[in-house]
Formats: C-alpha cells, structure tokens, sequence
C-alpha cells in the first residue's frame, strides 16, 4: 500500500511538473521560468497532498471515535439485556418455587379432601363448610392453572427473546471484530503517516535552501524581463516605422512591377528576334554543308559576332533567373521575410554561419533554431519538401537546393538594390 501511494504522489508530481512546465513555456519561450513554476507547483501539489492526507487522518480519527461510542453503547446494551435475562430468570425460579409450592398444597388439600370424605358420614354437619372451602380451593386451582399457562406462555416467549438476543450478540460480536480489523489497518496507515512525515521533515531544510535559490533566480529574471519588455517596445516601435517604411516600398515595388512587366515583354520579343537569327544561321550552316562550299568562308569577323547573340548579357539578369526559377520557390521568395533570407544568405556564404544566425535572431527576438524551423515549415508548405538540413550542428542546405536558393538570393538582393537606388 505504501508502494501504490508513492508511485500516485510521483506521477501527480510528474503531471503537475509537466503541466505548469509546458503552460508557462509556450507564452515567453523561457524554460528557466518554465523550469522554476514547474518545481513551484510540484511542491504546492505535494503540500495540497499532506493538507488532504492530514484531512482525511482527521476524518478517520472521528470515524474511529464514533465507532468506539458505538461499541461501547451496544455493549451497555449487551449487559443491560444479559441483566435484564438474569431478573427473567430469577422470576422464572422463583414462579417454579411458587408452583411447586401450590402443587404440594394441592396435594395436601386433595389429602384433606380425601381425609374429608372419609370423615363425612362422622361430620355430616361440616359438610357444606368442606365443600364450600373444597369449590374456593377448585377456583383458586384454576386460577393457579391459569397462571401456569400463563407463565409457560411466558417462558416459551423469554426462551424466543433469548434467541433472538444471543443471535444480535452474534452479530455484533462480528461487527466488533470486523472493526477491530478496520482499527488495525488504519493503525499500520497512521504509521505509514508518521514515517513518512519524519522524512518530510528532514527533507524541509533542504527545499527551504532550495527555495531561498529559487527566489534569486526569479529575481534575476524578473529583472532580465523587463529589460526585455523595454526591448520589445524599443522593437515595436521601429516595427511600426519599417511597416510604414514597407507600405511605401510596396507601392514602390507596384510601380516597379509594371515596368518589369513592359520589359519583360520586350525581352520576349528581342528573344524571338534572337531565336530566328539563329535559325537562320543554322539554315545557312546545312546549306554550306550540303553544298560543301568549303571555300566560301563562313567565319564571321570577331566584330560581328556580338550581332549574332545580341542578348547574351541578359541571361544573368533576374527576369532570367525567375523563368528559370520554379514557380514554387518564387512562392516561397515571396513568403519569407528579410531575416530568413540573409539567414539563407549566411548559410551559403559563411563556412560557420552560427555567429550571424544568432545575431540575426536576437535582433528579431527569436532562437536560431525557430529560426531555421520556421523557414523549413514554409519550405514544406510551398515546395513540398525541407531546404535546410535538420538536426545539424552546423546547419546546411541540401544539395539538390542549392542552386535555386542561390538564384533565389540573387532575385532578392537585386530587387533590394533597385529599391535603394529608386528610394
């Protein structure tokens, strides 16, 4: 039984720790705090434990002294009856005594009457005398009959009394032990109580030092939260002028697009343009080569060549690299914020990108690794699939990724040096 009350006090503990644990870490991400409030509440739920238990030892004391009035009462009545049976039978001797003694004077009354008969024809005068004493002694023979039935009647319903009482005495006599057996058990509990008590004392000087250091602790993090609320509104602050900042740039970049949109179509003519040129050269290629004109020079002059692929250097430029780009990642460029991708940027181009990663996240209030996650999480929910590689020490970028986030980051560094150069 004490075994079973341990294991139930250490799985409380371990719920009530786990609890308070999670609910005070999902606000502020702060697992000292989440750590402290979680041991804070084990200890308030052990102390509300004893509080029960003392409660409950309170309650089963009362029922205990309830039931020693009650044995004590049933026992009253066990002797009060026992007394009660002796007087009955005391009276019922005494009853016997005084029929044996009416019985002995009817026997010596029907002698006389014998006797008197005897003696009537020598006492004829006293005849009417005798036989009224003979008809008084025949009445008080009935009476005497009478009580006998009586008392017999009597008798039979003592001896039904008596059965019925020594069977309430056989109940109660194991009702009696069935206590003592409660009485026993509740006395090894108080025990169990007890020692487990005397280690809670030994135990009380060690959680008091415990919770002294707790109290600095919290102190200390209340201090580093304020400094940190103070943070929060210096950040909000300037979140709201890049917010500003941001609506101008959109509108900025709005205008941008249409003209993205009137060069991207002229590119597209120019590149139809570009591809009939080279049909054509190719047309010329087979024709001197069916005709095998060697001697015809068909080398162009070096001059003449840039005329050939009038476009080449339009290749690198970022309309190029978004047809290239999948349709996916540009969902994705368009999905993550400005710190997640210099995150990307410092993950390509730093050989220890951790530094940069952590100051990129204390500058936005966050961890490296939420950091990473929450860039993973939208690559998962726009491509399908994770771009950085879980789990690392030094995170890294999956290979078969590399090339499109390189193109990725250049689409947004080119877009971010065309909005500084029109702002």
């Amino acid at each position: 039984m004490q075994a079973v009350m341990v294991s139930n006090r250490f799985l409380l503990g371990i719920v009530a720790f786990s609890v308070s644990f999670g609910l005070s870490l999902v606000p502020n991400w702060n697992f000292s705090q989440a750590f402290i409030t979680g041991i804070i509440t084990v200890l308030a739920t052990y102390a509300a434990a004893l509080f029960v238990d003392k409660r409950r030892r309170h309650h089963e004391m009362l029922v205990l002294v309830t039931l020693r009035k009650r044995i004590k009462e049933q026992e009253a009545l066990k002797n009060r009856i026992y007394r009660e049976i002796k007087q009955i039978e005391e009276h019922r001797s005494l009853l016997y005594a005084e029929n044996q003694k009416l019985q002995n004077q009817i026997a010596e009354s029907r002698n006389q009457r014998d006797s008197l008969h005897r003696e009537l024809s020598n006492f004829a005068g006293q005849k009417k005398q005798l036989e009224t004493e003979t008809n008084n002694l025949k009445n008080t023979i009935k009476t005497l009959e009478k009580t006998i039935t009586e008392l017999s009647n009597t008798c039979t319903n003592l001896t039904a009394e008596k059965r019925r009482l020594e069977l309430h005495s056989n109940v109660s006599h194991a009702e009696i032990v069935q206590l003592q057996t409660q009485i026993a058990q509740l006395r090894q509990d108080k025990q169990e109580l007890e020692n487990n008590l005397t280690l809670l004392g030994r135990l009380k000087p060690q959680l008091e030092e415990k919770m002294y250091e707790l109290r600095i602790q919290i102190q200390e993090l209340e201090i580093v939260v304020n400094q940190q609320n103070k943070l929060l509104a210096d950040t909000i602050t300037e979140r709201n002028d890049i917010i500003s900042r941001l609506n101008n740039l959109t509108q900025q970049t709005s205008d941008k697009e249409s003209e993205l949109q009137q060069l991207n179509s002229q590119v597209s003519i120019l590149q139809e343009e570009r591809d009939l040129l080279q049909n054509q050269v190719w047309e010329l290629l087979q024709q001197t080569e069916t005709l095998n004109l060697e001697h015809i020079p068909i080398n162009l002059p070096i001059e003449d060549e840039p005329e050939l692929f009038p476009f080449a250097d339009l290749i690198a430029t970022p309309e190029d690299i978004s047809e290239d780009l999948p349709e996916e990642w540009t969902n994705l460029l368009e999905k993550l914020p400005g710190h997640e991708i210099e995150v990307l940027k410092a993950i390509l181009q730093a050989d220890n990108p951790k530094s940069t990663i952590k100051q990129i996240a204390e500058a936005n209030i966050t961890m490296p690794n939420l950091l990473i996650d929450s860039i993973n999480d939208r690559a998962n929910d726009t491509i399908g699939e994770l771009i950085i590689e879980p789990g690392e020490d030094i995170p890294e970028i999956y290979q078969e990724h590399l090339n499109n986030v390189r193109k990725m980051i250049a689409m947004y560094e080119d877009l971010m040096s065309r909005q500084a150069s029109s702002n």
